[in-house]
């Protein structure tokens, strides 16, 4: 009895930490940019020292331009790890007409000349030479915390306050966002999978008779679906770029045939094979790649473990949930509690979802990374530590298998990449088409 009822305890706490990682944690914003200027504001003027000693009114960078102002300091070492986000940013929108400003608070001139140096700054710097505790620039804009981050409109209103550049630049892709006519098809279709048809979306992208392209295949994640701005931004760019994708639902998903409730991961990466094997055979191919999120990232790897060497060109995993085994080992999934050597037909889920007991039962033994080890050819994991359904060390996990793959650590980020997910999607669509092309 005494036993019995530990093991209740345990599980009643494991279910308890899965329905907490289904909310978001609160940001850094909530903290440190609290005294910042809000939107709407009106921003300061200042005649501050520019680098080389000259005395220069800030409005005269910032008047009449979408600017980002940089708040920072060469003694600051979060500001110093943060310094290569800013300048990749600084190279993506300073084309676009974006001003950058940055405004230190160093009193020591030599040592700011020397950082800017040091980290290649390119924009603009501006200080008054002064800490950050008895600096007017700093009271009046409200900076408490830096690294620190303002983007102003062109009529020197506040539109974004923050302490986090990723942030900084999601506004930014979406402020400046243009709306741009990508050339070829899309096509919805049916494919034959494993337990039944699969619903599909081909983005073609406009091929000269007999020519042909790289086709990526997308796996979603748990419960997800072929539709959602994680993988159409994806397939979105390689479009543009001259690269074909296949987005899928899995057998009891979204438009597919099926019951949820029959849903296994092996039953996943039959399905994954399926539509594999499709896209080869489709005569403008010229070769194929995957991508997968969540518990698509596990059917991804171990399709392409379970494929001969060179049948896949390049596979791309974006917070890989291999955690769905040690999961069933604890027998807790998404808060849900069962017996893991004695699973039930199926257990609920939130939404009224069943999870079927084959789901556990070939879960609990999945051979994950011995399988997705057998694949060596270019690969990339993209994972946030911010994560609270999949730890990024799982993500970790996979370097250890893959020792030649690329591995992107994005700080704070969730499950789903929300802190900027045009970074992650990115990130990944960069990648393909470097390898592909």
């Amino acid at each position: 009895m005494k036993k019995t009822l530990i093991i209740m305890m345990l599980l009643a706490a494991m279910a308890s930490t899965h329905l907490k990682a289904q909310f978001p944690m609160k940001d850094a914003d909530t903290k440190y940019a609290t005294e910042l200027l809000k939107p709407g504001s009106k921003i300061p003027d200042f005649k501050l020292t520019t680098p080389e000693g000259k005395s220069m009114k800030l409005s005269k960078l910032t008047k009449g331009k979408w600017t980002v102002l940089d708040f920072w300091a060469s003694w600051c070492p979060d500001c110093r790890r943060d310094m290569p986000n800013v300048e990749r940013m600084y190279a993506d929108f300073a084309p676009r007409g974006v001003q950058f400003v940055g405004l230190s608070f160093d009193t020591d001139a030599a040592a700011w000349r020397n950082a800017i140096g040091k980290f290649g700054v390119k924009y603009a710097q501006l200080s008054d030479l002064k800490k950050m505790r008895d600096s007017e620039v700093a009271r009046a804009f409200g900076v408490k915390w830096i690294p620190s981050m303002m983007l102003v409109n062109p009529q020197g209103e506040v539109v974004l306050s923050t302490v986090l550049s990723d942030k900084m630049e999601k506004t930014l892709t979406e402020k400046l966002a243009e709306k741009k006519e990508i050339s070829g098809t899309t096509e919805r279709l049916t494919i034959d999978g494993s337990k039944g048809r699969l619903a599909a979306i081909i983005q073609k992208p406009q091929l000269a008779q007999g020519e042909r392209c790289p086709m990526v295949v997308f796996c979603h994640g748990f419960g997800g679906r072929k539709e959602g701005p994680l993988f159409e931004l994806i397939a979105d760019s390689l479009q543009a770029h001259g690269v074909a994708s296949l987005r899928f639902d899995f057998n009891g998903h979204g438009e597919s045939e099926g019951d949820f409730k029959d849903m296994t991961v092996p039953g996943e990466i039959d399905d994954a094979l399926k539509v594999i094997e499709y896209v080869r055979d489709l005569r403008y191919v010229s070769s194929v790649a995957l991508v997968g999120h969540s518990q698509g990232g596990v059917v991804a790897s171990m399709a392409a473990g379970r494929l001969q060497q060179g049948d896949i060109a390049a596979v791309a995993l974006m917070a890989p949930a291999a955690v769905l085994r040690d999961d069933a080992i604890r027998g807790s999934t998404f808060g849900a509690q069962y017996d893991p050597l004695d699973p039930p037909e199926y257990v609920e889920l939130f939404g009224g979802r069943k999870l079927g007991g084959e789901y556990i039962r070939t879960a609990f033994s999945l051979p994950i990374y011995e399988t997705a080890a057998k694949y060596q050819g270019p690969a990339l994991i993209v994972h946030g530590t911010g994560d609270r359904v999949v730890p990024y060390t799982y993500g970790e996990r996979y370097k250890q298998v893959w020792p030649e793959a690329q591995l992107l650590i994005l700080d704070a980020h969730d499950h789903g990449f929300s802190q900027n997910i045009y970074r992650a999607t990115r990130a990944v669509s960069d990648f393909l088409l470097r390898t592909l092309k």
